[in-house]
Order: C-alpha cells, then sequence, then structure tokens
C-alpha cells in the first residue's frame, strides 16, 4: 500500500534527524529542495522524514521557510445536454425510480451524445475557470488533465491545450487515477508551484464513463454519468498558501473489487497467423465494461474516507469543526451521509449534487465546487476538506482554502 504525507512546509526541529542532500529531487513520497544549508532546508510539497512523527500539528504549519504558496482561484464545470433520468433507465432495466434514489440519491445524470465530446466538455470547463481567474490562457504554465477516459490511447490532455489556444506550448498531460483523479491533479499542481515555480496551473477532471456501462446491468448503469470541471491553481505568497495538508493511499489488492480490465478480441480472420509463431500476431484488444463489488466499495470508502480527511486534518493542524464545507466525491449519497456522520460534520455543510448528475468520476469534485462557487455557497475564505476515493484501489484528501 502506497501513501503520502501531508502538503505543508514545516521547520524541521534540532532534534528531527535529517535526510536530505543538497540537490532536487523525489524523497520517497514528496517533492522536496535544499539549498545545500543546513539551516536553510524547505520542504515544497511533501516529505517522510526520521523523527517527524514528533513534530506537532502546530510546529509543521508556522512558520514556514518556504515562500511560495498556491491557492485556488478559479473553477468551471460543463455537462453534456443529454439527461438520462430513473424513469429513462427503467425502460431498459429491471428497476425504479425509488429503487435507484433510495439506495443511492441520485435522480437524473448526463450523458456524451451527438456532437458532444469528453475534450469538449473540458475545454469548456476549463475557459470559465479562466475567465473567473482572469488568466489568459498564454499564461497558463501546465494543464492537467485527470481521466480514465481519455479520447485518445496517448492522452488528451494536448487537445486541451491546443483548443484553449496557449500559445506557450505548455506540458499538458493525463493523470490516471479514477474517481481520486482530481484530489491527485491538485496535490501535483502545488508541487510544480511550490517547487517548479509555475505560476498559473490548470487542474481539470473529465470523464465519461457512460461509454464503459453496462446498460443491462442494473448495478452499476444507474450510477454513471459523464462531467468536465476544473480549477486554475495559482501561485501565491506563502503568507497566502491555500492548499493546507493531504493525505493520499493506494491499495492494489482492491482491483479486484472495482474495474475495467483489458480484454482480448477474437484474432480477425482476414489477418490469420500463417503459423509462423505461436500467438502472433496478437489479438487486438479493447477495455470491458465497469466491473463492480457495491458492498465491498462501499465498505471500503466508509472505512478509508474517514480517515484519510481526519489524517489530513491532523496535518493541517485543524479540527473537523473548523471546516466550513466538506466535499466528496459524488458516488453514493449513504457514502457521503456516512463520513459526514463520522466526521460529525452536520448535513447542511455537506455539499451534494449527485442528485442531479451521478457518479461522474474524476470531475465530481470540481463540478460541485463549482455549483457551490457560483451559487454563493462557497465564499472566498471558506476552508473545504475534500475527498475522492474510487478504483485502484485510490483514495485521497486535501485541506484547502477557496479564494
Amino acid at each position: 500500500m502506497a501513501n503520502a504525507s501531508g502538503l505543508f512546509t514545516p521547520l524541521v526541529p534540532g532534534g528531527v534527524r535529517r535526510r536530505f542532500s543538497a540537490s532536487i529531487g523525489i524523497y520517497r513520497s514528496g517533492f522536496w529542495f535544499s539549498e545545500g544549508v543546513s539551516t536553510k532546508r524547505r520542504i515544497l510539497c511533501s516529505s517522510t522524514v526520521e523523527g517527524a512523527e514528533n513534530i506537532s500539528p502546530s510546529q509543521s504549519r508556522v512558520p514556514r521557510l518556504s515562500s511560495r504558496g498556491c491557492k485556488l482561484v478559479g473553477c468551471g464545470s460543463a455537462v453534456p445536454s443529454l439527461q438520462i433520468s430513473n424513469d429513462d433507465l427503467a425502460k431498459i432495466v429491471d428497476t425504479n425510480d425509488e429503487w435507484i434514489s433510495v439506495r443511492t440519491g441520485i435522480h437524473n445524470r448526463r450523458v456524451l451524445s451527438g456532437k458532444d465530446s469528453l475534450i469538449g466538455l473540458a475545454v469548456d470547463s476549463a475557459k470559465k475557470a479562466l475567465e473567473m481567474a482572469e488568466v489568459d490562457p498564454n499564461d497558463v504554465d501546465l494543464v492537467l488533465l485527470c481521466t480514465s477516459t481519455p479520447e485518445d490511447l496517448f492522452g488528451s490532455a494536448p487537445q486541451i491545450q491546443k483548443a484553449l489556444g496557449c500559445k506557450n506550448n505548455p506540458l499538458a498531460y493525463d493523470i490516471t487515477a479514477a474517481c481520486s483523479g482530481f484530489v491527485l491533479g491538485l496535490v501535483s499542481a502545488a508541487c510544480y508551484i511550490r517547487g517548479g515555480g509555475f505560476n498559473n496551473v490548470l487542474v481539470i477532471g473529465a470523464d465519461a464513463l457512460s461509454r464503459y456501462v453496462d446498460w443491462t446491468d442494473r448495478g452499476t448503469c444507474i450510477l454513471f454519468g459523464d462531467a468536465a470541471g476544473a480549477v486554475l491553481v495559482q501561485a501565491c505568497d506563502g503568507e497566502e498558501d491555500g492548499l493546507f495538508a493531504f493525505d493520499m493511499h493506494s491499495d492494489g489488492d482492491g482491483q479486484r473489487h472495482l474495474n475495467a480490465s483489458i480484454k482480448e478480441n477474437e484474432l480477425d480472420h482476414a489477418l490469420g497467423s500463417n503459423g509462423s509463431v505461436l500467438g502472433f500476431p496478437s489479438k487486438s484488444s479493447s477495455y470491458s465494461c465497469i466491473q463492480m463489488n457495491g458492498k465491498e466499495v462501499f465498505r471500503f470508502a466508509c472505512r478509508a474516507v474517514p480517515q484519510s480527511i481526519e489524517s489530513a486534518l491532523k496535518k493541517a493542524g485543524l479540527s473537523g469543526s473548523s471546516i466550513n464545507w466538506l466535499l466528496l466525491h459524488q458516488a453514493n449519497q449513504r457514502i457521503i451521509d456516512a463520513v459526514a456522520t463520522r466526521l460529525e460534520v452536520p448535513s447542511e455543510r455537506v455539499i451534494s449534487n449527485l442528485a442531479n448528475y451521478g457518479n461522474t468520476s474524476a470531475a465530481s469534485i470540481p463540478l460541485a465546487l463549482d455549483e457551490a462557487v457560483r451559487s454563493g455557497k462557497v465564499q472566498p475564505g471558506h476552508t473545504i476538506a475534500a475527498a475522492g476515493f474510487g478504483a485502484g484501489l485510490t483514495w485521497g484528501s486535501a485541506i484547502m482554502r477557496w479564494g
């Protein structure tokens, strides 16, 4: 099981044994930078050091040696035009609105159709985020597309960079971590800003899981929808830093509970093998529909997500009562309610738009955030505890401030 430390820049007390060299690199689970002077070491993203367990949350947060922070300054979202209701699904599988809504909290979802495309949704959401942040596309230093359903095997992020008209050819690449992808994207953006000198990073969560749903399986087809959401993460002075801490994990043993594995198709008869080499030419392949053990995924989320958020809060030196909003991956309302209860967060401080869109994978957190910001619910200065969880299995949380 892999894990990562929190996103903050602590002073390393004299009693903590230092294990850094004068260079830039990856140390265990974090990006670090050493200036080569033992009294002026800065941890720009995260670290694991011997004796770190003796550092209290207050020590880890103030004072900070790093003068560079990051903050969320713009957001946007986009959804397909086609809406599919529970009643619509009842026409193709044995289900009904009550059965779906009681078990999931979902009433509608949006699905790609016609001229809609995942890249188009991602571009629309990114443009809205840039407009809110008042940042020109030519000032974007990096585009991170968090998706498990790209429209090109080799990734779709460069096509977004092209469509936005970024003339300076900034780096653009995909991050594949299913429903945890957006949180991982935020942490990656912070590392590029803190340690790489980047100023404006677009983090986009976009998925079209409807393309991998078995529409005859009522256990999975009722859950998923398509969407995109984006945020603009911007460099700022360390005192204004808005990404306080994070906690990230994976457990490959849980892959059997949620996956869409590759499968081999039958060899094309026209190609043949000529009997030359056994098993060659290789069979063409594709991905299977989503396979999920709902009960196991439910147990996993209700156990792992609260622990992750509690860990991130501890690293940030905050308590659950100090956050303004709880924003979880929108997978199932029962999961959202269970996590909120465990963390003792009242329902009025929980952001949820699951009923309208279903599970949109990496898009769900930025989509819900964008709606909450534009409706006036989330205000500048509000502290948000966000968490993603899903296939891999992967899960992660981040404590951040909006604006």
